[in-house]
């Protein structure tokens, strides 16, 4: 929304006019009351003007005499936000605040799980030669799910838990990846590209990052298709004051044979077929930001191994399971499963 406000000493009629034009795409319909140096001092709603009416039919009320005063705001710069909290506060539109009580944006509850003070990578230049021929003139990124690329599943879902700040890591057929998002204006956010001259792992981009500005990092696999909580991941980290956490996914491993407890050559017990299940890693981390410092410069460096050297120098590394779906499409059987598994969520 692009600053839906209106001047104190206006008429109900000529708010009722500004809350016509609001576009559809908005949960609810809102106008803030400013005075003459554009300083928030209410907020008005169709609602409040309809209870207004039934008590008064008059249009040419002022708009500062009918507004809620005691709206709920909060200031910039955003913090972790627990959407949850103010939902059930049965909020809708959160206000963001200047110091001067200016309105800098406002936020839709409807259309945001959480808002988390994290800037995200996205690893993106793989080659994807398993996928091949689908990926000798596509990124394996830019295959679509549901008519839309992977990776912009993965952006829609970054953005609905509020994160403003994407890297891209590119390299093979990277120019169809930035002429398809561009600077991110286009979905509120913004999306600098990190370009590979060379493969750098799963890590090395990290380290070409001029300046992160959060204190936690996101980094994640581009060819996922998950409905990860990063709000969970999130307080992972903080709750067990951990370096890194890693999202989980269940592995289950079946043994078609009797397997035997033994001491020396004899058999003490046994268990027939078992069943084990491993938490194994999903391709979805955050970081502590100094932890970068950590990775060489525009060098071949995977997560894991800054995982293995937190865990020898007695880091804290912690895992989060994954509530949810989780896809690697590595394989064409992985695509084919995950354009299928689509079908049914959009249902």
């Amino acid at each position: 929304m692009n600053k839906p406000v209106i001047l104190y000493n206006k008429s109900i009629h000529e708010a009722l006019i500004e809350l016509n034009s609001i576009k559809d795409e908005v949960s609810r319909l809102i106008l803030f009351v400013v005075d003459e140096n554009e300083r928030v001092i209410g907020s008005l709603t169709d609602g409040d003007i309809r209870r207004v009416l039934i008590k008064n039919k008059d249009l040419d009320q002022h708009v500062v005499d009918v507004c809620n005063k005691n709206f709920i705001s909060i200031k910039e710069p955003i913090s972790y936000i627990k959407v949850k909290e103010y939902k059930k506060r049965e909020i809708k539109m959160l206000p963001v605040l200047d110091d001067e009580n200016r309105l800098i944006k406002i936020i839709d509850l409807d259309k945001i799980k959480a808002i988390l003070p994290m800037e995200c990578m996205i690893m993106a230049g793989g080659r994807g030669k398993r996928l091949s021929p689908m990926t000798d003139s596509i990124p394996k990124p830019m295959l679509t799910l549901g008519g839309k690329p992977i990776i912009e599943h993965n952006i829609d879902r970054l953005i609905s838990f509020g994160i403003q700040k994407i890297y891209i890591s590119i390299k093979y057929l990277g120019e169809q990846i930035k002429n398809h998002f561009g600077d991110g204006s286009a979905k509120g956010i913004s999306i600098e590209y990190i370009e590979e001259d060379k493969p750098l792992g799963t890590a090395g981009a990290l380290s070409l990052v001029n300046q992160f500005n959060t204190e936690h990092i996101l980094l994640m696999n581009s060819d996922l298709f998950t409905n990860i909580d990063f709000e969970d991941l999130y307080l992972q980290i903080l709750n067990s004051n951990a370096d890194m956490a890693v999202a989980s996914t269940e592995y289950k491993v079946n043994v078609p044979y009797a397997i035997f407890e033994t001491e020396g050559a004899r058999v003490k017990d046994f268990k027939e077929k078992p069943s084990y299940l491993f938490q194994s890693n999903a391709g979805i981390y955050i970081l502590r930001r100094d932890l970068i410092n950590e990775i060489p410069s525009n060098q071949f460096y995977n997560i894991t191994d800054l995982m293995e050297k937190l865990v020898k120098n007695d880091g804290i590394l912690v895992y989060n399971p994954i509530i949810g779906y989780w896809i690697d499409i590595g394989k064409p059987l992985d695509y084919e499963h995950a354009q299928n598994f689509v079908k049914h969520i959009e249902n």
